[in-house]
C-alpha cells in the first residue's frame, strides 16, 4: 500500500523516525511485526528494507518506523520529506505473545535500534492493564532513543557501554535484574545481546521471547535467506517469526 510521510524526525545523526499515514484506515498490527519499505531513488538498492513497527497511532492513523542509517537504502529512506509517498507491505510476520490477563513484572529489553518494537509492545501491554519495565541499552547516551515515550508506559532503566548515561555496561549487567523477579522477558537487539538475555532468562526460569533480526529480502518466506535452525527444523524468520520463544531456538544458551 502507498503511505504518505507526515513527519520525518532526525533523532540522532544515525537515526530518523518516519511517520506515515494512509487515506484509508491502517490495518491491524501487532507488536513485533514488521514492514517491507520500497526504496526509490537509490541505484544500489534493489530490495525492500525490512523495518520493525515502532508505534501505531490510531488517533492520527499513523504508523512509525525508527530507521538506523546503515546503508544506501536506509540513507535514502531518511531523505523522505513530508508529503512523499512510500510503498509499504505490512504487517508481516508474527508478533509477541500478549498475556491473557493483567500481568506484572514484565521486562522489555531493547538494544540499539532493537528498542524500536519495544515501544509499541509497551503501549499495548499498558492498554491491557500491565505495567511493563523497560531496560534499554546502547553504546552511548546519543544512541538511547525515545526515552520520554517509553516512560509513558512504565519505568525505564538504561545502560551504556561508555557509561555516559544510566549504568555502565551491558543490559544483562544492570542492577535491576538482581532486585526484581521478572515473570516474562521480551527482547530485541543485536544477537549477542539477545543470547545473553536468553541465558539470563533460562538460568532464572523466566519465559522469554526474542525478535530475531536475520537478514531478510522478500519478507514472505519465499527467498529463504533469513532461515533459522530451530527445534522444528529450518524456519523462515520473516514468516514464522521474527518473534520466537527461546525454547524453540537452537542457541547455545
Amino acid at each position: 500500500m502507498d503511505l504518505t510521510v507526515t513527519e520525518n524526525l532526525r533523532l540522532h545523526t544515525n537515526y530518523v523516525l518516519l511517520k506515515l499515514t494512509s487515506p484509508t484506515v491502517l490495518p491491524d498490527m501487532l507488536p513485533g511485526q514488521f514492514a517491507e519499505l520500497l526504496v526509490d531513488g537509490s541505484p544500489t538498492t534493489f530490495l525492500r528494507r525490512p523495518i520493525s513497527i515502532n508505534y501505531v497511532d490510531r488517533n492520527r492513523n499513523e504508523v512509525w518506523f525508527l530507521i538506523q542509517l546503515v546503508g544506501d537504502g536506509t540513507k535514502q529512506l531518511a531523505k523522505a520529506e513530508k508529503g512523499d509517498v512510500i510503498n509499504v507491505i505490512l504487517p508481516l510476520g508474527n508478533g509477541f505473545t500478549m498475556p491473557e490477563n493483567n500481568a506484572d513484572n514484565l521486562l522489555l529489553v531493547g538494544g540499539g535500534v532493537g528498542t524500536a518494537p519495544m515501544l509499541y509492545l509497551g503501549e499495548q501491554l499498558r492498554k491491557k492493564g500491565c505495567r511493563p519495565t523497560f531496560l534499554l541499552g546502547a553504546r552511548s547516551k546519543n544512541d538511547l532513543l525515545q526515552l520520554e515515550q517509553f516512560a509513558e508506559y512504565g519505568p525505564v532503566y538504561t545502560t551504556t557501554e561508555d557509561g555516559s548515561y544510566g549504568e555502565k555496561g551491558y543490559v544483562t549487567q544492570h542492577s535491576i535484574l538482581g532486585k526484581v523477579k521478572f515473570r516474562q522477558i521480551y527482547t530485541c537487539g543485536p544477537k549477542p545481546m539477545m543470547m545473553a538475555v536468553a541465558r539470563y532468562a533460562k538460568s532464572n526460569g523466566i519465559a522469554c521471547e526474542v525478535s530475531l533480526e536475520n537478514k531478510m529480502a522478500c519478507g514472505v518466506g519465499a527467498c529463504l535467506c533469513c532461515v533459522e535452525n530451530t527445534t522444528e527444523g529450518h524456519l523462515c524468520v520473516c514468516k514464522e517469526g521474527p518473534v520466537f520463544n527461546i525454547e524453540k531456538l537452537l542457541w547455545q544458551i
